[in-house]
């Protein structure tokens, strides 16, 4: 059990994200299983061994190649035992991500009763934020009068800014007036909204609005890329809003080829104007995104 301190410390030192710590604690947990004895005696055979067992079990390239790196830090970071492993699993072809249509994106948010459930999705979208990083924001992490937001300890354990819409800064606002210091989005405990209930979220207002898709919450930040590629902004443009460290990640919501344009508006705030115009009598963003009956 020392070793799996040592491993622990030894990952917080390094600034591993909280996800990766959990994962890599449980991995190795489960090679202790199959490996019952002190750390400090393991073998690469050993490891190759229980590698062995994973493939034997039809385990994915994905899951196994989170193995192999957890077990990797294992022998080399902790236990000081130098192997290079030349082992590298195919991972599961990628799909192309579930995303909505505009129309559906406003179908959705129409059938969120709760004011606040309504704000969350909304930000997702309009900003492309993961559910992770929406529950974990503050007040603190707002600059209204810059149209910015900040998610802090990301995807990386990494900082970046998002947009604010422009639609979405007053309603936005008052209810981090109302937060106080507390969690933005916090639940009746007056923790974080878990992201099993903005998945249930999600899923009841998909079934309300009639959206035959699978969706998810992640199917929002799809939309969010997407839609801005199909607005006309450059890859560039889109991967730092994203968060994703290599392009290669983004390209897969590029539809167009586009110029690199300086500054970016949320796609929320188009569909906003849209619907604007077709309510002259309704001004306000939170009316206007009604969808249309």
């Amino acid at each position: 059990m020392d070793a799996l301190y040592f491993m622990q410390k030894e990952m917080l030192r390094r600034g591993l994200s909280r996800k990766t710590i959990i994962t890599y604690m449980q991995c190795v947990r489960q090679f202790m299983r199959f490996c019952p004895g002190e750390l400090m005696c393991v073998t690469s055979r050993d490891v190759k061994d229980y590698i062995d067992m994973l493939v034997g079990k039809n385990r994915c390239g994905n899951t196994l190649n989170v193995h192999v790196n957890a077990l990797k830090f294992l022998m080399n970071g902790v236990l000081h035992k130098r192997v290079t492993w030349r082992i590298k699993y195919s991972k599961v072809p990628k799909q192309l991500p579930v995303f909505l249509t505009k129309d559906e994106v406003l179908r959705l948010f129409a059938a969120v009763e709760n004011e606040k459930h309504r704000l969350v999705l909304e930000l997702i979208y309009s900003a492309g934020l993961r559910v992770s990083e929406v529950i974990s924001l503050k007040a603190i992490d707002f600059e209204f009068e810059k149209g910015i937001g900040w998610v802090r300890h990301g995807k990386g354990n990494k900082d970046r800014p998002f947009i604010i819409a422009d639609c979405l800064k007053e309603r936005l606002k008052q209810h981090a007036d109302s937060a106080g210091e507390r969690w933005l989005f916090a639940g009746k405990n007056g923790f974080p909204l878990h992201p099993r209930s903005v998945q249930e979220i999600v899923k009841d207002a998909a079934m309300k609005a009639g959206i035959k898709k699978k969706v998810h919450p992640h199917s929002l930040r799809h939309s969010f890329a997407t839609h801005l590629i199909e607005n006309g902004y450059s890859l560039s443009a889109v991967q730092p809003l994203m968060g994703h460290s290599s392009a290669e990640t983004t390209m897969v919501y590029v539809h167009m080829a586009s110029p690199l344009l300086i500054s970016v508006k949320s796609p929320y705030d188009g569909i906003c104007r849209k619907i604007s115009s077709l309510r002259s009598d309704s001004p306000e963003c939170s009316r206007d995104c009604q969808a249309p009956s």
